[in-house]
């Protein structure tokens, strides 16, 4: 079955960045979803109101991103995690997680992601991060404000363009929502947690890495504070 494909929100950058951003942000989120089918490249750059060479430009990007495979005569397919990271998850799933080894992990891996992403992330990876800032706010519900967090998290994640990160990236959110959920309850705590996603996004557009890293080891620090010492 083809999936259906959202509206594209236009804005004032590359129109292949700006594709390659929304169909990454719906592979993202999961809506769309690993083995779904994108519309015939005809019909969908139509869907979109973007010519064919600026989509396929995008769905050339996507490809390098290994986030779809594009087949001829089959069309482009949403493309689950590789291999390599699939038994990575695996293997770690199977181990008895304590939330504190979690965190520290998250520690040690999330400012080297940061890091990544800003010496590697290109425009369609700045046009996803800044959506989700523009949609998250501290007037949001504690559960909304968790969801575009592990949005953002996520969407840095596939800027650093490693999938074993990505993978890490997703197990360690899945150990420590609890602790996350705790950051978002409180206004004062959602703002914080904003303003450092601002900070971090700052230096990944800059292609600052070491601004990038560091502020997500402060980013990292105010979120366990604010949270309280693992339970």
């Amino acid at each position: 079955m083809t999936a259906s494909i959202p509206p594209l929100r236009r804005r004032a950058r590359s129109v292949s960045a700006e594709v390659a951003a929304h169909l990454e942000g719906l592979i993202t989120s999961g809506e769309l979803r690993a083995g779904d089918r994108l519309p015939p490249e005809r019909e969908l750059a139509a869907s979109m109101s973007v010519s064919r060479s600026s989509l396929r430009q995008a769905m050339f990007e996507l490809e390098s991103k290994k986030l779809i495979e594009r087949r001829q005569g089959r069309g482009s397919t949403v493309i689950d995690m590789p291999r390599r990271a699939g038994d990575l998850a695996g293997g770690l799933a199977e181990l008895d997680i304590e939330l504190g080894y979690a965190t520290e992990l998250r520690d040690l891996v999330e400012p080297r992601i940061a890091e990544l992403a800003a010496l590697r992330a290109v425009d369609s990876n700045l046009l996803s991060l800044d959506d989700v800032l523009t949609r998250s706010s501290d007037t949001l519900s504690p559960a909304e404000s968790l969801r575009l967090d592990i949005e953002f998290h996520t969407l840095l994640a596939h800027a650093a363009q490693n999938p074993l990160l990505v993978t890490l990236c997703t197990m360690t959110t899945d150990w420590t929502r609890r602790t996350r959920t705790l950051s978002h309850r409180t206004r004062h705590a959602r703002r914080l947690s904003l303003e450092g996603h601002h900070r971090i996004y700052a230096a990944v557009a800059a292609h600052d890495g070491a601004a990038a890293a560091a502020a997500m080891e402060l980013h990292l620090r105010e979120v366990r504070e604010i949270s309280g010492p693992p339970r």
